[in-house]
């Protein structure tokens, strides 16, 4: 590369430099050394903006997936319809024994899931007296994530207002956390009353008998 050459190609790294561009972006364009980049570039105090990858068009294999999985999206709509009080009552249990505290005294319901978060407290209150001021929810957040913003989220979801929030869990994120998965953490939602933890358990115990599955 000649004298002229060379000054071409320190205005054109200073100029992609100034867009933002890194340095092994601009070397790329270039076609020149990363460390020669990084001299003509040194004195420039910019904000980097980095590369967004490009969008890859899905597969025959991925888009065959997507198809079954939207047309399995429909089926469920139509096979489930609008549930009925009993399905409803029946949906709740099941959910419970899944996801629920088994420990006399207390029910607690966790989940990351907001539809089922919204559907637990549904549940609850449409089949069960409950003292709305001894509601209680907890987020558990990775340390790095917006805690007003999860605490505001869960409050929507479950109806329940932040001033009966207990205090919420920061867990350290490892090296394998990715911080878009959970966006806003897990939420627990507590109610303490020994007879309504008993209803469902019993609702829980009749469900699971050989008497409640159809033959």
């Amino acid at each position: 590369m000649g004298y002229r050459g060379k000054l071409d190609a320190q205005e054109k790294a200073r100029a992609l430099r100034a867009e933002g561009r890194t340095l092994a972006d601009i070397a790329e364009v270039l076609g020149v050394a990363k460390s020669s980049v990084s001299l003509w570039v040194r004195d420039m105090n910019i904000e980097v903006r980095r590369r967004q990858p490009v969008a890859r068009r899905p597969n025959a294999l991925e888009r065959a997936k997507f198809a079954q999985i939207q047309e399995c999206n429909y089926l469920g709509v139509e096979r489930i319809g609008r549930l009925s009080g009993e399905a409803f009552l029946a949906a709740g249990v099941a959910l419970y024994a899944g996801e629920g505290a088994k420990r006399d005294g207390k029910i607690t319901f966790a989940n990351t899931d907001p539809a089922m978060i919204r559907f637990f407290c549904a549940w609850l209150r449409r089949f069960f007296t409950l003292d709305e001021s001894r509601l209680r929810v907890r987020v558990y957040l990775h340390q790095g994530l917006d805690l007003d913003a999860a605490e505001s989220h869960w409050s929507a979801v479950t109806a329940v207002p932040r001033t009966q929030f207990n205090k919420p869990y920061r867990a350290v994120a490892d090296s394998g956390f990715r911080q878009t998965k959970h966006e806003f953490g897990c939420c627990y939602v507590d109610y303490t009353c020994s007879r309504t933890h008993r209803e469902i358990m019993g609702l829980m115990r009749a469900l699971l008998t050989s008497e409640a599955i159809p033959g």
